[in-house]
């Protein structure tokens, strides 16, 4: 019998893992989720690197050898991250093969404290990528603004960038019009446009959070209603988005000759309300050509007791129209929530790389 998390696969569904850590690469545990849980790839950011690293399993040597170098703490975590991104490629290199370079990607994110600066974005992304010299390395750049350039002049120097931190459906759509014209721009300078791929990673979760709170607030019967539906509705339409925006004619010359349609992925798909079923974003988000990255707590709640339909997107367009409109006639903004929620993203992965910082500088103090 197929387990659910097979299914999910075989029904067009990647399933990436949302976290590293050395110990998980060194004992095997990472090479063996791609048999046993079907995991195609690999997402971090600096709050999975905080975790992994705080715990110090595995890197002390490391450590030790940079504090005898006397590297600063911000120079230790783009020797330690990007040794563990590399290793990680390597356990996914036959996957990524295998799937003609759409899965077995590794993604490491450019410092959050970047996600107003193009130029220096642009330059980690660049050192990132060289530093890590894998091809199936994926550079994240936020969805901000000054990110939207930065992906575009990233992706022209053909490296494959995961966009992350996406809340909004117009945002999403200037997303995908900076990856053609990064791709369109990769072209002209003579790069092999078949090599570069990317994903845009649509969180889901936290707008069921703040949504929620706000229709508490409201506290009508009908608000209680509209509770948790408003995160698979915009995710739901985003991949409406991906299907429109990737069905014009300048896409179409592109693809012909030979570019890759960017995918949409579904991130921050854990569940934070404990009244909600534990599988909901991912089991209400399948269909072809998606990504869903998964912290290890939902992979496993998915593969124990997910129950996967074929296609839970298609056919309910307008249903999400419904449900995103009537919360807007309940006074709620959806600008005003997906502009708060990309704003308070680029500030919790702050506070998270200065919690890597702050560890990272103990244990090289340690080590001295």
């Amino acid at each position: 019998m197929t387990n659910p998390l097979a299914q999910l696969s075989s029904n067009g569904v990647s399933i990436w893992l949302d976290d590293l850590s050395r110990t998980r690469i060194q004992s095997g545990a990472l090479k063996a989720l791609i048999e046993s849980r079907s995991v195609s790839g690999v997402t971090t950011n600096p709050t999975i690197f905080a975790g992994s690293i705080g715990k110090g399993d595995g890197y002390q040597d490391q450590v030790a050898e940079l504090a005898a170098a006397g590297a600063s703490a911000t120079e230790a975590i783009f020797e330690i991250t990007t040794r563990d991104v590399a290793d990680a490629c390597d356990v996914f290199k036959g996957v990524y093969e295998a799937t003609s370079g759409f899965d077995g990607r590794v993604s490491i994110e450019v410092e959050p404290g970047l996600a107003n600066d193009t130029a220096g974005t642009v330059q980690q992304a660049k050192e990132l990528y060289a530093k890590v010299a894998r091809e199936n390395v994926m550079i994240k750049i936020p969805a901000t603004k000054a990110g939207l350039a930065a992906i575009t002049e990233v992706i022209a120097a053909g490296i494959s960038v995961n966009v992350t931190l996406i809340f909004s459906l117009q945002r999403y759509r200037e997303v995908i019009a900076a990856y053609m014209a990064g791709v369109a721009l990769a072209k002209a300078a003579g790069k092999d446009i078949t090599k570069i791929h990317s994903v845009a990673s649509f969180f889901v979760s936290r707008v069921d959070t703040e949504i929620d709170k706000r229709l508490n607030q409201v506290g009508t019967s009908d608000a209680q209603t509209m509770r948790s539906k408003a995160a698979l509705a915009n995710a739901r339409l985003a991949y409406e988005v991906f299907e429109q925006e990737f069905a014009n004619s300048d896409w179409a010359e592109l693809e012909n000759m030979g570019a890759n349609k960017q995918r949409p992925l579904m991130a921050s798909t854990g569940v934070k309300d404990p009244a909600l079923p534990d599988t909901l974003y991912v089991t209400e988000l399948v269909a072809p050509m998606l990504v869903n990255t998964m912290p290890e707590k939902t992979m496993e709640a998915v593969f124990d007791h997910g129950v996967v339909p074929a296609d839970s997107i298609h056919g309910k367009y307008e249903e999400a129209k419904l449900v995103l409109h009537t919360i807007n006639a309940m006074g709620i903004s959806y600008d005003e929530v997906t502009d708060l929620l990309e704003q308070e993203g680029v500030e919790k992965f702050i506070v998270s790389w200065n919690e890597l910082v702050d560890s990272v500088s103990a244990a090289l103090e340690a080590a001295k």
